[in-house]
């Protein structure tokens, strides 16, 4: 789930009555073309991952799932890690 800051920008008249006027062509709204155009600024620049984060790799030496969890849903898995813990 996506989460929004409100905020406020200030920004020239004539751009704005502009991205207004492309907005109602494009039938969408201010924001949807203000957010459109900051991530390609920010992608252009390389300060947005397209990606998204990635976790490095982090086993230690494992040997893989235990057999006994194959095909176990998440429920069961959290159930028996937290076997004998009150």
């Amino acid at each position: 789930m996506a989460s929004h800051m409100k905020t406020t920008i200030h920004i020239a008249d004539s751009l704005f009555e502009e991205a207004k006027k492309v907005a109602q062509q494009e039938r969408t709204t201010l924001r949807a073309l203000v957010e459109e155009g900051l991530r390609k600024v920010l992608r252009d620049r390389g300060e947005h991952r397209p990606g998204g984060f990635r976790l490095k790799p982090a086993s230690f030496k494992g040997r893989g799932l235990n057999p006994g969890l194959e095909g176990a849903g998440w429920a069961s898995i959290l159930d028996i890690s937290y076997e004998g813990r009150d």
